[in-house]
């Protein structure tokens, strides 16, 4: 394998790592959809303080997955970001409401209550968690746009991609992308639960968490169990190279032939399915278990970067082209110069460090959890 196929599988494999991160840190929008099901006022002070921990991880990990992709995958960015208009501004407007109003919930002079926030954080909880999982099926069943690299050149109409004149809104009706992004909200609303029994010490709330794990992790898998069989029977985009040239065929069953021939994505899909099955059966059945969050949260982690290794890797096209087959995207036509993808991996050296101090972050916000005594008073942050 030449280098700079090496630097394409190693930046592809680095965002399936940050894609994996940020699907396991949508548990905080997930947590954000059952504020309005609390029980009572106390009990939605602590579930929103426990996210307002780590809502800004999940706020940064998004950023740096659109970077990381923007600098790896130019024509990715420029093509779906561009084109896709209404799916990624629906996106954005989810996580801007959250940004707010985690800064105004609880500030002084707030003339709209606290519930009109709530609401907002419900509002991104849904959009960002279904509209996520529209934009990752798209990287298996494909998206409207045609590419004309040429157009680069034409200095009257420069854009590089046309889209058809939804924009995106396509993406998020087409039943088998939605289908993903209900499984994904689901899957966050049951590790919410788990998160909140994690790290809220208190007998109500832990009860009422664990039939939440019960019903939502219910719901999630029987959704991903029918996403599965869909994917594995589903056609791909496979890219050869002929004379020189990138040609694009349409391959039945190409995913599940990915997972027999690429073994270790298998393994890492099993063993992540079997991790998430277990933090919810032990959830489920055992009495006093607190810690379904960091099975849950491997075993997710796993499942997804085993879902862009098949996507992108063995010579599958990531992004499917509906209208023009050959306008598919691949980690080899898409990717930035061996030059651009040299330089940032020297860059990613810093990663291990970045990753250290996150969890150490996350070990020090996490090390007392939160009682109802701590959160009946004005003195909390959120």
């Amino acid at each position: 394998m030449e280098t700079y196929e090496i630097l394409q599988s190693y930046w592809w494999f680095l965002i399936s790592v940050l894609g994996a991160a940020l699907v396991f840190l949508l548990f905080v929008q997930g947590g954000q959809t059952m504020l309005l099901g609390a029980r009572s006022d106390l009990q939605r002070t602590m579930m929103v303080n426990s996210l307002g921990r780590k809502w800004e991880l999940s706020f940064t990990t998004l950023v740096v997955f659109g970077g990381a992709f923007f600098a790896s995958f130019p024509l990715f960015y420029s093509t779906s970001f561009g084109g896709a208009y209404w799916l990624w501004m629906l996106i954005l407007l989810g996580f801007v409401l959250q940004a707010v109003s985690y800064e105004f919930r609880k500030k002084k002079g707030n003339v709209y209550g606290t519930r009109t926030f709530d609401i907002f954080l419900c509002i991104n909880g849904i959009l960002g968690c279904m509209l996520l999982g529209v934009a990752v099926g798209t990287f298996f069943f494909g998206a409207e746009f045609t590419v004309q690299k040429g157009n680069l050149l034409n200095t009257a109409a420069p854009a590089i991609s046309t889209w058809s004149p939804t924009h995106g809104l396509e993406a998020i009706f087409h039943w088998r992308n939605l289908l993903l992004g209900i499984a994904v909200l689901f899957l966050a609303r049951m590790q919410a639960a788990l998160y909140f029994i994690n790290t809220i010490d208190d007998g109500a709330n832990y009860r009422q968490q664990r039939k939440a794990v019960l019903v939502n992790g219910g719901v999630f898998v029987l959704l991903f169990v029918v996403f599965l069989v869909i994917l594995l029977t589903a056609d791909g985009h496979q890219a050869d190279i002929l004379d020189g040239r990138e040609v694009i065929t349409i391959v039945p069953f190409k995913y599940f032939h990915n997972f027999i021939e690429m073994w270790w994505a298998l393994a890492a899909l099993l063993i992540g399915v079997a991790a998430v099955i277990y933090a919810y059966a032990k959830t489920v059945l055992c009495d006093n278990y607190k810690c379904g969050i960091w099975y849950s949260g491997i075993g997710t982690a796993l499942v997804v970067m085993s879902l862009f290794w098949v996507a992108g890797y063995n010579g599958t096209a990531y992004y499917p082209s509906l209208l023009d087959p050959a306008s598919s995207l691949t980690i080899s036509n898409s990717s930035s110069s061996p030059f651009t993808l040299t330089v940032m991996s020297w860059v990613t050296v810093i990663i291990p460090f970045v990753v250290a101090y996150i969890a150490y972050a996350w070990y020090s916000l996490n090390k007392k959890p939160i009682t109802p005594d701590e959160m009946s008073g004005d003195d909390h942050k959120y």
